[in-house]
């Protein structure tokens, strides 16, 4: 589950560390040029090749310029999505949580129910629990029951809609 977060991490990390590199490398090659049009620019102001170096030496400046604020602008997106991706997943676990709660759910349905949300299968909830598949499956009969659905699909897709549901109608939903 934690897998897309690390992707989106490290992939716009990537991209920051990939634009930082970029940035330093245009302020090299700027120092370096902006020194050699500087030079040619006093050695003869009037030839025209010092003219078109003064012109490529600003557009150069500029260029490294608007690369810094596009690198801070990304690194500032990024930083905002990774906030709201955790604040989404904070409230995610609240409204499982309260759901569990308005449902009736024992401790240990509760953790089925957990368990069986984040996609493990029967076997795989039995193992980590220590437990009977055929406990598993009757809890997880349980909690379809107090859930009002017919199965793992809709129990899943319960909390999926509730995430896609407007603020204003989450009051109007019910199981």
């Amino acid at each position: 589950m934690s897998a897309p977060r690390a992707d989106l991490s490290t992939g716009g990390r990537r991209q920051s560390l990939a634009l930082a590199l970029f940035l330093v490398l245009q302020v090299t090659a700027a120092v370096f040029f902006v020194g050699d049009a500087l030079a040619d620019f006093a050695a003869g102001p009037d030839e025209p090749h010092s003219l078109f170096e003064g012109l490529v030496a600003i557009a150069l400046i500029l260029s490294v310029v608007t690369g810094f604020f596009q690198l801070r602008h990304a690194v500032g997106r990024m930083r905002a999505q990774e906030r709201a991706l955790d604040t989404a997943r904070g409230e995610l676990a609240r409204v499982i949580d309260a759901q569990f709660s308005g449902w009736g759910l024992t401790p240990a349905e509760r953790d089925v129910g957990l368990l069986a949300l984040k996609g493990l299968d029967v076997a795989e909830i039995a193992d980590l629990r220590n437990a009977a598949h055929g406990t598993v499956r009757a809890q997880l009969t349980r909690i379809y029951a107090k859930a009002g659905v017919s199965g793992r699909a809709q129990f899943a897709s319960w909390f999926v809609e509730d995430l896609l549901q407007p603020r204003d109608t989450d009051a109007a939903r019910q199981p």
